[in-house]
């Protein structure tokens, strides 16, 4: 069973929104509270990603169950410029864009299951789950 959502992300409201959205589908999922901050803080710098330094994307929310546990799956795709060197970008304190460069490498940490597909010239595809315990 899967139900989904998608959402624009082109401006800094609409990294609101995405936050707003995932905090939703979070409490859906059942989700702890602490699970929730881990997810939305991750959506917020994914969103924000997609928004700064490929000028902009969007964003699946889907529920999703493994017969098992529910869980939240996130897919941040968007056309910018794709990243170069994955393995450089996920490492702590490598930016582009003059942050503390904990971005990708911090999400990654926050979720449960984290995937990168990117080459220069293709865009960027992240998927992240986060599933409830």
């Amino acid at each position: 069973m899967t139900t989904s959502d998608e959402l624009p992300i082109k401006s800094n409201s609409d990294v609101v929104l995405v936050r707003q959205h995932v905090r939703t589908a979070a409490v859906n999922v059942g989700l702890s509270l602490v699970d929730q901050t881990k997810v939305v803080t991750a959506a917020s710098e994914l969103a924000r990603n997609a928004l700064v330094y490929a000028g902009g994307g969007q964003v699946r929310i889907e529920i999703v169950n493994n017969g098992i546990r529910k869980g939240l799956r996130l897919a941040f795709s968007d056309t910018g410029p794709g990243i170069p060197d994955i393995p450089q970008a996920l490492t702590d304190g490598w930016t582009t864009g003059g942050g503390l460069g904990l971005g990708l490498s911090g999400s990654r940490r926050l979720v449960d299951e984290f995937d990168l597909q990117s080459a220069p010239g293709e865009g960027t595809l992240i998927t992240v789950t986060k599933w409830a315990r």
